[in-house]
């Protein structure tokens, strides 16, 4: 973060995306398309969240199952192919007055249009088994590896809005869904804690944390087999069998450098006006400044509609800079 003016960068870039995932691509194939020359700073998460998901089958175009990386690796490669030039940097520092950005090895780069496209991460519980068990029954998103288990019984850990959604959702798939609470009580809506308290495929398990995800290791026919839990009340274990775990404790935007230089929400999601990507400081537009996908999206977080915002971006900022040309 920084609020001090960073230095002049030459040359000043048309255009920069800040981001490869697919709002970021996606903003690149149509601005390197429409002449504007763009520079893709890739981050430290080359690809976003899909690098990270193995399965992807609901992403429009593909009939059968594809991989996150290789969806993410064509994306990338179509955007160079219409003319972006792609870096690997991870910007430490934002100066939007003064439309630079600095790099983790001081290089500045200037420009006139900026899409800042850097996405959102989520949060984990911080487990061993996450790692070895992401993409074979551990997920952070419902929605997109719900299908996956269609009738096989799965958990949820988290209290708020996330957990409660995400419980909703799995239980219209899965045969049995386990709402796993460290509280004694949930934070979300209380509707939606009505329909999850209804709902006869539901199990709810109050002041319990996960203390170890369980499972088989091996990377072909493995994947996790239950969780091991621990009482928040006193201290004792027990164990739950499942095929699945959905962590739903949030997600936190990626704008850390850009904090009091634009408007964001409580929990730090860029904030456009209704209908627009464009961003705004004080409710007022910072012109050439542009955000597109999970970063200003906190609801939906799919791939198909952060593509869709970073379409909307390219286009925008095109007509921005012809404005600026008169």
């Amino acid at each position: 973060m920084t609020t001090a003016h960073a230095p002049s960068a030459e040359p000043r870039h048309q255009l920069i995306i800040l981001g490869s995932g697919a709002a970021g691509c996606t903003a690149a194939i149509y601005a390197a398309r429409a002449g504007l020359s763009p520079l893709m700073i890739r981050g430290n998460q080359p690809g976003g969240q899909l690098t990270i998901t193995t399965d992807v089958e609901n992403y429009p175009g593909f009939a059968d199952v594809i991989q996150g990386p290789w969806l993410m690796e064509q994306m990338e490669a179509q955007a160079k192919h219409c003319g972006t030039e792609i870096i690997a940097d991870h910007i430490v520092a934002a100066d939007l007055q003064a439309k630079t950005l600095t790099g983790m090895g001081g290089q500045v780069y200037g420009f006139k249009a900026l899409i800042i496209a850097t996405g959102a991460s989520a949060k984990w519980l911080g487990l061993e088994g996450e790692k070895t068990y992401n993409g074979r029954g551990v997920s952070a998103c419902a929605t997109c590896d719900g299908a996956f288990y269609r009738n096989r019984d799965v958990a949820v850990v988290g209290g708020g809005n996330t957990a409660l959604e995400e419980t909703l959702y799995l239980a219209n798939i899965a045969k049995s869904v386990t709402l796993i609470h460290r509280r004694d009580a949930f934070r979300g809506e209380k509707v939606l804690q009505t329909r999850v308290l209804n709902h006869p495929k539901v199990k709810v398990i109050y002041n319990h944390t996960i203390a170890e995800i369980l499972g088989d290791p091996d990377p072909i026919k493995g994947g996790v087999t239950g969780l091991r839990l621990q009482s928040t009340l006193d201290a004792s274990m027990q164990e739950l069998t499942t095929h699945g775990l959905f962590v739903a404790i949030g997600h936190q935007p990626n704008t850390g450098i850009f904090k009091g230089q634009l408007d964001t929400d409580e929990t730090g999601y860029i904030v456009c006006p209704k209908g627009t990507v464009q961003v705004t400081h004080g409710g007022q537009p910072l012109g050439g400044i542009l955000a597109a996908g999970d970063v200003a999206d906190p609801l939906y977080r799919q791939a198909v509609t952060a593509a869709g915002l970073g379409c909307m971006a390219a286009l925008d900022v095109n007509r921005w800079l012809e404005t600026q040309a008169h």
